[in-house]
């Protein structure tokens, strides 16, 4: 029996060949033929902005602990308001394998994915993207969201100068 299970399958790969071998092949002129992706696809990280203008990012590191490869860093720094904001933010594409898992974590929605899969460099420092380079000027696919404004935060007076509070502790300070 099993001989002839063999040859049925052979012989559907035979036929399945010749069922495609006359077809003209479906060729896509890359750079002037540009496949559009599907609507959910995600590839190039960038940063979006509030409906005020403000950057949304408050360097809250969740996205850099969501990452599995370990590609995003930054640091925070506080505005005169007191609300944060991150001084630098840095994501190497070369690492990044698009998966997502910070624009999910980000909480002010700051970090958002884009369909431009057109990322590639010769040379791999040129994938290293500084916050100037991720920084759009548009609140992304969020357009009304304000952190701020639906999380219930405002900041009246700087960290430390409440009453019962104390200062924050300059950790450079302690050190011999």
């Amino acid at each position: 029996m099993s001989l002839f299970e063999d040859i049925g399958g052979i012989i559907t790969g035979i036929w399945t060949t010749w069922k495609h071998i006359f077809r003209r092949p479906v060729t896509i002129q890359y750079p002037e033929e540009k496949r559009q992706p599907a609507p959910r696809y995600r590839a190039r990280i960038i940063l979006t902005r509030d409906p005020d203008g403000g950057e949304r990012c408050v360097a809250c590191h969740l996205c850099s602990a969501a990452c599995p490869v370990d590609c995003i860093s930054m640091q925070a720094g506080e505005r005169e308001n007191g609300r944060r904001y991150a001084t630098w933010f840095r994501i190497n594409f070369s690492r990044c394998i698009f998966c997502g898992l910070c624009a999910e974590a980000c909480p002010t929605m700051a970090i958002q994915m884009t369909p431009d899969y057109e990322i590639c460099q010769r040379d791999i420092m040129n994938l290293l993207y500084e916050k100037e380079d991720l920084l759009v000027d548009h609140c992304g696919k969020e357009p009304d969201y304000n952190f701020y404004h639906h999380a219930g935060i405002g900041v009246s007076q700087p960290r430390g100068a409440g009453a019962g509070e104390q200062r924050p502790v300059d950790v450079r300070g302690l050190m011999p």
